[in-house]
């Protein structure tokens, strides 16, 4: 396995989970949206303010083609990122493609207070359609990880036994 791509919403805990699997496999953890951040010198929002979503979402596709030639790497990708078709067949090129599935209300629950999130700022019809339309890609991944209930150990271990599979 060259590298675990870890692909969902927005607070569905992609980075979260994805810093444990690192820990297990020994490999080295990148999370897109902070290497992004850390290019530019801004954060995501201000990116989204100054130079709109387009600019964004080019941004996260370049940043994650510089680890699809690498390896050991647990790599979470940005929401929209995993919901690219394109970008998901890389993914599963050189890799394997793990969906942290939350539900619509875990999300909500989960980022109620956080500013940093441009699209959690759209009207709440326009997330739920967001949410159900990059679903569609999502599932297109090699594994389906549910997680509303659970602890971010319990989805590690999870994850764990399906990739020693």
């Amino acid at each position: 396995m060259r590298n675990v791509y870890l692909v969902g919403f927005m607070g569905s805990g992609k980075s979260t989970v994805g810093k444990l699997i690192s820990q297990e496999l020994g490999y080295r953890f990148v999370d897109i949206d902070k290497e992004v951040e850390n290019q530019e010198g801004i954060t995501i929002r201000e990116i989204f303010e100054k130079f709109g979503e387009q600019y964004f979402r080019n941004l996260e596709k370049e940043k994650l083609k510089e680890f699809i030639d690498k390896s050991g790497y647990v790599i979470s990708t940005g929401g929209g990122l995993g919901a690219d078709k394109q970008m998901m067949e890389l993914m599963k090129s050189s890799g394997v493609v793990i969906w942290i599935d939350a539900s619509l209300e875990e999300i909500l629950n989960r980022c109620q207070n956080d500013t940093d999130r441009p699209l959690l700022k759209l009207p709440y019809e326009k997330i739920i359609e967001l949410y159900e339309g990059r679903r569609e890609v999502y599932r297109l991944a090699d594994l389906h990880i549910h997680t509303d209930g659970k602890t971010p150990l319990q989805i590690f271990e999870e994850i764990h036994k399906k990739l020693k599979r």
